[in-house]
């Protein structure tokens, strides 16, 4: 990404912060939790609505820590739901036309890797795109014990991935920030060399003519 498509992005999240304001709570909460909740995530931006309401921390137009609360809260809240929605749903998503297509062979190696694995798959599935959205689901499916197994992973995934994108976010803007500032000198600091090597050319010059 160019600088200057860093400060077109900085004019339109500006932009964007001054009409949401507040409401980057509830919206980058919600597509946060709805990412694995409804296993939508590959249509639903929940990463980086988190890393956009992180920019939005850094401008001041919500507050860091906060968000951070609502982003960990959010995502751990969505796994569970997508784990319930799993288990009571998955046997006739199995016997469904859909589940027939995938498979019994597909069903069974999904539930072994998920029992052998256990917590770490959860951990795994969260900083992974699509299986962010899935393994919840898939983990309710294959009766994966709920406190003893599901919930502490999904605990720890959900405070490192849901912190990490806000403050992968707030560091973005604060980076985004030093480099408008530093644009602001680059053209003095250019015309300052140009200047310097002109002098030294016509010192040069006079050196020669002598």
């Amino acid at each position: 990404m160019s600088a200057a498509d860093d400060l077109t992005m900085l004019g339109f999240l500006q932009q964007l912060g001054g009409q949401l304001g507040a409401w980057f709570y509830v919206i980058a909460g919600g597509l946060a939790c709805a990412e694995a909740a409804v296993m939508a995530g590959l249509v639903l931006p929940g990463e980086t609505a988190l890393v956009v309401a992180g920019f939005a921390a850094r401008q001041g137009w919500i507050a860091l820590w906060p968000m951070v609360a609502v982003a960990v809260g959010s995502a751990a809240l969505g796994d569970s739901v997508g784990y319930e929605v799993g288990r009571r749903l998955g046997p006739r998503l199995r016997s469904s036309r859909l589940g027939r297509r995938v498979g019994d062979d597909r069903w069974r190696r999904t539930d072994d890797f998920l029992r052998r694995y256990g917590g770490r798959a959860v951990l795994l599935g969260r900083f992974t795109a699509g299986l962010r959205a899935l393994t919840p689901g898939m983990a309710g499916m294959a009766q994966m014990p709920y406190l003893h197994t599901f919930l502490p992973w999904n605990a720890v995934g959900a405070l490192v991935w849901g912190a990490g994108c806000v403050l992968l976010g707030y560091a973005f803007a604060a980076s985004l920030a030093t480099l408008a500032h530093a644009l602001t000198y680059v053209p003095l600091v250019l015309i300052a060399l140009a200047a310097a090597v002109l002098v030294v050319r016509i010192r040069r010059k006079r050196r020669r003519v002598r």
